[in-house]
C-alpha cells in the first residue's frame, strides 16, 4: 500500500510518499480502509522532531494521527464493529498510521461516523474535536453561565471549541483576524476580538475559564484577564510535570523534565493566583460517538479550510504549518 512515511526527522524532505507492508489487525483492532486524514499541528511537529521526548517510535514510520473510512477487517477480539461499517478516529500516539490506503485501529479509539457526514469531514473531527470536548468539559468543567476565553478561535481546534463552549451553557470569547472573525461568529462566538488590533489584556471584565490555542505572548495575556482561582488549559505552549502524569503514562522523569521547562510559565500563574495545565489528549471511542451526536443533531458544525489528493500530502502539510487554514485540512483517498 501507499503510505506516509517519516524517514528521517527534519524538514519535508524526511518524509515522503512510499510502498509498504499493508498492516494487520491486533485482536482487537478493526483494519480500515483509509477514505481521507485530517492534518494538525502535531503532524509537522513530528516530522520536525519537536516530540521526540515525548514519542520515539522506530523509523521509518508511517505518520498521521485522524482518520475516516471504512472497515474491511476485524481482529478476533473485535466486538463493536463489523466489516463495511464507516468509522472515524484518532488513532493511538505510539501507532500513528492514518496516512496510509490502510490502518490499524483498536476498536476503543474509533466510533461510527456521524450519518449526516461524507469521509472527508468525518476526519476532520477526531483530533480537534476530541482535544475542545477533553479540554472544556473534563479539564476545565465549563458549566452553563461561564465566561470562556478562547485564543486562536478560527484553527482546527479553535473550531470545535467554540461550539461546544456554547453547548456546555457558556459565553465565549475568542480571538481572530478580520478574515477569521465572520466564521467564529457563525459558530456562535459571543465577542470576538481582532488581536491585530487590541491587545487581549486590555479586554475589560475576567474569565471563568481559558483555552490557550496559541502560546507565547497571547497565553501571557491571557494571565491577565482570568478571575483569581481559575485555570487555563493550554495545547500550545509548554508541558508542566502533570501532562507527565495524567497524558503520558506516569513517566516521572519526563514529569522533572516538564518540571524545569515550564517553571516560568507556572510561576506567572501562581502569581496570577491562575492554575496552568498542558493538556494531550487522549484518544477516546466513546467521546467520538458523542461528538457524532452532536454533530447528527447539528450542534455542531465541521469545518474543512481545504482538501487534496493524498498524492500531495506534502503540500497539504505546508499549508497546515503555515498557520493559515481556518478550520481543517484533509487529504482524500480515491
Amino acid at each position: 500500500m501507499r503510505a506516509y512515511v517519516l524517514k528521517h526527522y527534519g524538514g519535508p524532505e524526511g518524509s515522503l510518499l512510499s510502498d509498504v507492508p499493508a498492516p494487520a489487525p491486533r485482536p482487537r483492532d478493526i483494519l480500515v480502509e483509509v477514505r481521507a486524514a485530517g492534518l494538525n499541528p502535531v503532524d509537522f511537529k513530528f516530522r520536525q522532531g519537536k516530540l521526540r521526548a515525548i514519542l520515539r517510535p522506530r523509523l521509518p514510520f508511517v505518520l498521521g494521527n485522524e482518520l475516516a473510512g471504512e472497515v474491511i477487517a476485524v481482529g478476533s477480539d473485535v466486538t463493536r464493529f463489523r466489516v463495511g461499517d464507516r468509522v472515524f478516529a484518532r488513532v493511538a500516539k505510539d501507532r500513528a498510521g492514518a496516512f496510509a490506503e490502510q490502518a490499524c485501529v483498536d476498536q476503543d479509539d474509533a466510533a461510527h461516523m456521524p450519518r449526516n457526514l461524507d469521509f472527508t469531514a468525518a476526519a476532520a473531527v477526531p483530533l480537534a474535536g476530541l482535544t475542545a470536548l477533553q479540554a472544556l468539559r473534563e479539564e476545565l468543567q465549563v458549566k452553563p453561565g461561564q465566561k470562556v476565553f478562547i485564543s486562536g478561535g478560527a484553527g482546527g481546534v479553535g473550531t470545535f471549541a467554540i461550539q461546544i463552549a456554547k453547548w456546555l451553557g457558556a459565553h465565549v470569547t475568542t480571538t481572530a483576524s478580520k478574515r477569521g472573525e465572520a466564521l467564529v461568529r457563525s459558530l456562535g462566538c459571543d465577542e470576538v476580538i481582532d488581536y491585530t488590533l487590541q491587545d487581549i489584556s486590555s479586554v475589560e471584565g475576567r474569565f471563568d475559564a481559558g483555552f490557550d490555542l496559541i502560546g507565547g505572548k497571547t497565553l501571557e495575556q491571557m494571565f491577565e484577564i482570568m478571575k483569581p482561582g481559575t485555570r487555563i488549559v493550554s495545547v500550545a505552549a509548554l508541558p508542566e510535570p502533570q501532562t507527565a502524569i495524567r497524558d503520558l503514562g506516569g513517566r516521572r522523569a519526563l514529569s522533572a523534565l516538564f518540571w524545569l521547562i515550564s517553571y516560568r510559565i507556572r510561576s506567572r500563574a501562581r502569581r496570577a493566583g491562575i492554575g496552568y495545565r498542558y493538556l494531550f489528549m487522549h484518544p477516546s471511542g466513546s467521546e467520538l460517538a458523542l461528538l457524532a451526536e452532536l454533530i447528527e443533531q447539528e450542534k455542531l458544525k465541521v469545518i474543512v479550510d481545504r482538501t487534496y489528493p493524498f498524492a500531495k500530502i506534502a503540500e497539504a502539510l505546508d499549508y497546515v504549518e503555515s498557520g493559515r487554514a481556518k478550520g481543517k485540512v484533509v487529504v482524500t483517498n480515491p
